[in-house]
């Protein structure tokens, strides 16, 4: 451990940036996680009651879930439910609305890692060219001869290299599929909140069938 943070300081002040970036994209990485497990999106029981909602029981039943399992797709139901007995248009600029907002929370922090997994690499090219400098300083004052005089610039080059990729390249796979992953249930959320409208809409013209999907 104790080498290893001794080669991370031959990287030089260019490390520095690159240490909080990779610290940004782990907690970030951590964070999507966690947010973006598909049964704390998409809470199975609110599913499940969506999908086979056939009376105004099972209605208060699905509010009354929402309230206990809280989360994006439960926000937009619970919010549905409250104003049903609007008519179909204005439900859906509300349903659209609450969907904005819960799709902006699903991405949140994407930006974070997108931004590491640029930067990172570039970075790292920053310190190769400081560490490139160092060693042709040394060599127009000491010359070619003296090799161990400018290993300390070359050592900087490559770490720095090294280490913006070690950083961006896992950050740029994770942006990907947490992006990914992010849409689909943003897609999901959508369906599902459609399947609703349609239901609760049969329910009030008195005929449940026609809610099928």
């Amino acid at each position: 451990m104790s080498a290893m943070w001794k080669e991370l300081v031959k990287g030089g002040i260019t490390m520095i940036p690159l240490a909080i970036f990779s610290v940004a994209g782990l907690a970030v990485f951590l964070e999507k996680l966690i947010t973006l497990r598909r049964k704390a999106v998409l809470i199975p029981e609110v599913v499940q009651l969506i999908e086979n909602l056939h009376s105004e029981a099972e209605v208060q039943e699905l509010a009354r879930l929402c309230q206990e399992r809280p989360g994006p797709l439960s926000r937009i139901v619970a919010l549905t439910l409250l104003h049903r007995h609007l008519p179909k248009e204005e439900i859906e600029e509300i349903i659209e609305e609450q969907g904005r907002q819960e799709g902006r929370l699903l991405e949140r922090g994407l930006v974070v890692l997108e931004t590491v997994a640029g930067a990172s690499p570039l970075l790292g090219l920053l310190g190769t060219v400081f560490g490139i400098i160092k060693v042709f300083n040394v060599i127009s004052v000491q010359g070619v001869g003296q090799a161990s005089s400018f290993s300390a610039g070359i050592s900087e080059a490559l770490i720095t290299t090294a280490a913006g990729l070690s950083i961006g390249i896992p950050a740029l796979v994770a942006y990907n599929a947490f992006a990914h992953r992010a849409e689909g249930l943003i897609l999901d959320i959508e369906k599902y909140s459609v399947i609703l409208l349609r239901r609760l809409k049969a329910l009030q013209g008195g005929d449940a069938r026609d809610a099928a999907p």
